[in-house]
């Protein structure tokens, strides 16, 4: 069914892709501030976790429309 949507649509599998792109650069940032941060707090890994938590998600609403 997506293919037929991307098939009518062309620019929704550019839109997949340019959120999957943005999602990868947001989580490796993410991995990067892991252990840029010398002393994270409980906040600081809430941040960091929550952050990571949404890409996830995002990526996983993504793939289940393929």
């Amino acid at each position: 069914m997506a293919d037929e949507r991307e098939k009518k649509d062309p620019g929704v599998g550019s839109l997949k892709h340019d959120i999957r792109n943005q999602l990868s650069n947001i989580t490796l940032c993410v991995e990067q501030l892991k252990f840029e941060l010398p002393e994270q707090n409980e906040d600081i890994t809430f941040y960091i976790e929550t952050i990571a938590a949404g890409c996830k998600k995002i990526n996983e609403l993504l793939k289940s429309t393929d």
